[in-house]
């Protein structure tokens, strides 16, 4: 990487003592990460220097942009850690304008990017977003393999982004080269820390808490448990949204003006505060984010009290 320092040269004292030197006052424009240069430097710009390069690396590296200022009327301090949404509207989107279902997905697929972004940007440290319902598979013709592909390949970009990406639900259902990928996706980010995208896959709430109430049946006939031990922290630890750190959302966004969950984080959702969207999915972006961020923060939450 380049880099360019201006010098300035301070005009010599009238009468200069013998001891005295002229000295030269480095600014540097931009951070460097390679020092080429022979002019010697003083102690104190070198180690302007290296906390340039620390910066610039914890930059590419995805480090959390504390600095960065939120939108107006955002609070920092009162920032969801954890955001859910229901990505409705991606076919509407199509049909309204005349383009195949395939668009809707890839335009949905942008959208989910730019919201990525600005959890990341702003300081939201988990996004889970319900990419596809177990219930969809009831439909007599259902187009997905596309837009899963699509969303695996394009939120994953490389190492430097680190983000961790999960991904829920019952995949025994999906074909083996789509398992492969998610497995590819899951193994490949696992250590990854700024930030962590849960992908809902084949999910659905009630399949969550019959798959947890079979884990916890397991324990029970094997010695491992008694029945009197079940209690909700035994069941929250067999969900599987217990591969984040914070498992229940603090906020769901839902969109294309639908007013219901269906079937997604029942167990999860017992205290999040909903919003409910009129845009369609591939419409909503940072304005709509904003606007469902400022609602959740005028709410006072009580948590049952």
């Amino acid at each position: 990487m380049g880099f360019s320092l201006q010098v300035s040269l301070p005009p010599p004292p009238p009468s200069p003592p013998p001891t005295a030197t002229n000295t030269a006052t480095f600014t540097l424009i931009r951070p460097v990460t390679n020092l080429r240069f022979k002019p010697p430097l003083c102690a104190s710009t070198q180690q302007q220097l290296v906390v340039s390069e620390e910066n610039e690396l914890k930059s590419i590296n995805g480090a959390p942009e504390e600095n960065v200022p939120l939108p107006l009327g955002l609070r920092r301090e009162s920032i969801p850690r954890h955001v859910a949404v229901i990505m409705d509207g991606n076919r509407r989107w199509a049909r309204l304008r005349g383009l195949p279902v395939d668009s809707g997905y890839e335009a949905g697929v942008k959208s989910l990017r730019t919201i990525v972004e600005l959890c990341c940007k702003w300081g939201i440290p988990v996004l889970t977003v319900f990419a596809f319902s177990s219930d969809n598979w009831f439909r007599p013709k259902v187009s997905y393999f596309f837009p899963l592909k699509t969303s695996f390949k394009l939120i994953l970009t490389d190492d430097r982004d680190n983000i961790r990406i999960s991904v829920i639900g019952d995949l025994s259902k999906l074909p083996k080269s789509l398992v492969e990928l998610i497995r590819n996706v899951e193994e490949t980010t696992k250590n990854n820390t700024r930030f962590q995208l849960i992908v809902a896959v084949s999910y659905s709430g009630k399949y969550d808490l019959v798959q947890a109430c079979q884990r916890i049946a397991m324990k029970v006939k094997d010695g491992v448990i008694e029945p009197s031990d079940i209690n909700e922290s035994l069941i929250e630890q067999q969900l599987e949204t217990n591969c984040t750190e914070f498992p229940y959302p603090d906020l769901l966004i839902r969109t294309s003006g639908e007013l219901r969950i269906s079937n997604f984080l029942l167990w999860q959702l017992v205290y999040t505060e909903l919003f409910f969207a009129q845009s369609l999915w591939p419409d909503f972006g940072e304005a709509e984010f904003i606007e469902a961020l400022r609602s959740f923060q005028r709410r006072r939450r009580s948590y049952g009290g």
